[in-house]
């Protein structure tokens, strides 16, 4: 069962250009099938049927969570189960446009309501407390404010962060180059205060940091080597700690409050979308709710019949 996984992965990554994110948790997702099918004897995929896969999806909404303490009444939650639907579904349609099985059996499987969660913005005040640069500086705080600038100027995620290279930089003329999900190029405008930050960075720390090993990303470690995605989440992490902002702000935050303060300042959604790098504008249309709570926030602070 599982070369057939592996066929599927396989096509994710080189047919469909998906991203390796994608791919290892659709591997992650589709490992907990092969797993249960083993326990009930099931070999292959022509051997599993409609009842079978509800059997499982059954098992997996009444099992007990891993890492939680015993007798814990959590159990997997509707988001968790959506993707374990959509990997099966993924999966069998490969399978059968590919005509590697007979049957679609996960054609059937209706996807749960997805509740889409409102993305949590930084206020102006904690962007500035967080952006306010730090003394005495060093390599690692120049390196840290080039991250956190360019992360709010321009809204990237966290993986385009660490994987960022030399050449995509062009900040004489005010813009970068991404490589996105999928890898889809995209061209960022970058803003002043960004550019001065990558700069200071570039001139005055990146060269101690760079040893006969380092690589082109802009952004490298103590030890010369890049980012992996924990522990620039961690450098992020401790900025938020020492500039003294109480709320649990994640990497994605900026890149929230990137597209919520656009919308909230006049661009247009169409805009935001490009500059995000979403293949769908129904992705961005989300932070028009976010920018609508804002509204009604004003309204009843300042309008004297709210």
């Amino acid at each position: 069962m599982q070369n057939l996984v592996e066929d599927f992965l396989q096509y994710l990554r080189h047919e469909r250009g998906q991203a390796d994110n994608t791919a290892k948790t659709y591997a992650g997702l589709l490992a907990k099938v092969t797993n249960w099918a083993a326990t009930q004897r099931l070999t292959d995929w022509k051997q599993v049927e409609p009842r079978h896969l509800m059997a499982f999806l059954q098992f997996e909404r009444e099992r007990q969570l891993e890492n939680a303490p015993e007798n814990s009444p959590r159990r997997l939650s509707s988001e968790s189960l959506y993707l374990e639907i959509a990997a099966l579904r993924a999966f069998y349609k490969f399978a059968e446009n590919e005509k590697l099985l007979p049957r679609n059996a996960a054609e059937n499987l209706s996807l749960p309501r997805r509740w889409k969660r409102l993305p949590k913005a930084l206020t102006n005040p904690e962007i500035e407390k967080l952006l306010a640069p730090e003394s005495p500086e060093s390599k690692e705080t120049l390196c840290d404010q080039a991250i956190l600038e360019l992360a709010y100027a321009s809204g990237l995620r966290l993986s385009e962060l660490k994987n960022l290279r030399l050449e995509q930089l062009h900040l004489d003329a005010g813009f970068i180059t991404v490589i996105g999900k999928g890898n889809k190029e995209r061209v960022v405008p970058v803003g002043r205060k960004a550019v001065a930050a990558l700069n200071r960075y570039i001139e005055k720390a990146r060269p101690d940091l760079v040893t006969a090993k380092s690589p082109a990303n802009v952004f490298l470690t103590k030890r010369g080597t890049p980012f992996a995605a924990v522990t620039l989440w961690l450098r992020i992490k401790n900025r938020v700690g020492r500039a003294g902002i109480a709320r649990n702000i994640t990497p994605h935050m900026l890149r929230h409050s990137f597209a919520t303060h656009l919308l909230e300042h006049g661009a247009d959604l169409r805009v935001i979308q490009e500059l995000l790098g979403h293949a769908k504008i129904s992705t961005t249309e989300i932070y028009t709710h976010v920018a609508g709570n804002r509204l009604r926030e004003i309204h009843r602070k300042y309008h004297p019949r709210a």
